[in-house]
């Protein structure tokens, strides 16, 4: 009797002979004289078979495997034992099962309330039945290996993990974007960025430093890039000459990653999703936000000038100039304006106006912001006074700056942004988990 579960993808390796599968019915086939049945778990599908039995006048005996299988629903979760057999013929992995008996672990309503083409909201409340397609599976396994690539990176070269605070006491950035929750007697706020933390590793002598991790922004966008809760890829780094030395970190880790991503699940990528994988080669290509606006300008699009940042059209546009004249997918604007950004961005040497930072577009859309952080407390404090911060509000910061600090640098990457991106799909609904949205807390 077999007991032990065979995973599906491993059945084609597998001799024939007995074998039990577990997973959840995809679809049945109830034919007057044989049942079909295809099985999925997490890793494939597999058809299972039952011939009907019949007397000898050909009509068909009921019995009790038979009438089992004629009331699957869809989705239902159950095990089935019977006899495995390769044949060429069988369109599905070429293997097939001859079934003995069924064990069903939890069966399912007969009607699903979402189908292949509904509404990617609707599907989001049921977000469980909806990840059950391959094409859902697949994008989680991709981000699997995508985290993991990094994380090797970062690791094979000596960097430290952390897991930084998401309660905090005051504003990492913008105070418009906080949620604020009860502390016990007082008030506490979800942490938008590890930014502050991050930092505080710099002093603390630990030189190179990354964390994922959730945060959340109290943005009132209903845009299909945008949430409310995400999961932010971060990293910081000691002993830099300038933002220069960020952008080459943060180039080389994509590599890896999109490295590690085409390898393993290129093909079934472009099976699902109909696009390559294309792994970027460095440097990538750097254009000085000034100039960037310019190319835009003569592409015949204007950047609305209401402030110095680069709206979507403007991020759309550029990254097509790229792809036209680099063919990159990838593009750094760099030398954004002082006005637009942290007080904690260093400032030019030459032009206070602008600040040592960058933003990364992927696709034509932004993924990332990183800089070379300002060290001086000094400077620092006059540059939170311009921004109209109180820096006594900020001690507990400016203290990491008062006993030392070396130069150094970092950025923050959305995680589902990327997948979104890397796979071509146009919400990021699709490459989160559980969306989180103004509008949407569950499930």
């Amino acid at each position: 009797m077999v007991t032990q579960r065979t995973l599906i993808k491993n059945l084609a390796a597998a001799t024939d002979g007995p074998v039990s599968v577990s997973g959840w019915v995809d679809t049945v086939r109830d034919q007057k004289k044989v049942q079909f049945v295809v099985l999925r778990d997490e890793s494939g599908a597999v058809q299972l078979v039952n011939p009907r039995l019949t007397d000898d006048d050909g009509a068909t005996i009921a019995n009790e495997l038979s009438d089992a299988i004629s009331g699957l629903a869809q989705g239902t979760f159950l095990t089935a034992t019977g006899e495995l057999k390769h044949d060429e013929r069988v369109k599905l992995g070429g293997v097939e099962i001859k079934l003995e008996g069924l064990e069903i672990a939890g069966a399912a309503n007969p009607e699903t309330p979402i189908a292949d083409d509904t509404g990617v909201d609707k599907r989001m409340d049921w977000r469980f039945l909806d990840l059950r397609q391959p094409k859902n599976n697949l994008i989680f396994r991709v981000q699997t290996t995508l985290e993991h690539a990094w994380r090797t990176y970062w690791v094979e070269n000596d960097f430290v993990e952390l897991h930084t605070p998401k309660l905090m006491a005051s504003a990492s950035e913008s105070k418009a974007e906080l949620f604020e929750v009860d502390y016990f007697e007082g008030k506490a706020y979800l942490s938008q960025s590890p930014q502050f933390f991050k930092q505080m590793a710099q002093p603390a002598g630990f030189g190179k430093i990354f964390e994922v991790g959730p945060a959340f922004r109290a943005d009132p966008s209903f845009t299909s890039r945008h949430a409310t809760e995400f999961t932010s890829v971060d990293s910081e780094i000691s002993w830099i000459d300038s933002h220069e030395d960020v952008m080459k970190l943060h180039e080389e880790l994509i590599v890896a990653g999109f490295q590690a991503v085409k390898d393993k699940h290129g093909a079934e990528i472009e099976a699902a999703f109909g696009v390559e994988v294309v792994v970027p080669t460095t440097p990538f290509p750097r254009i000085p936000l000034a100039e960037a606006k310019r190319i835009v300008a003569e592409r015949g699009y204007e950047v609305p000038r209401h402030d110095d940042d680069m709206d979507p059209e403007g991020e759309r546009q550029i990254a097509a100039y790229v792809k036209e004249t680099f063919g990159h997918e990838f593009v750094f604007l760099t030398d954004y304006a002082s006005s637009i950004r942290p007080f904690y961005h260093m400032r030019h040497a030459d032009d206070p106006s602008l600040t040592n930072s960058y933003d990364l577009i992927f696709n034509g859309v932004e993924i990332s912001t990183g800089a070379q952080r300002e060290h001086r407390v000094d400077v620092l404090i006059e540059q939170a006074k311009q921004k109209g911060l109180d820096p006594e509000e900020l001690d507990f910061y400016l203290d990491f700056f008062r006993y030392g600090v070396p130069p150094h640098g970092g950025f923050g990457m959305g995680l589902s942004r990327v997948l979104m991106l890397m796979l071509h799909l146009s919400n990021i609904r699709e490459t989160t988990y559980l969306f989180r949205g103004p509008t949407r807390l569950l499930p």
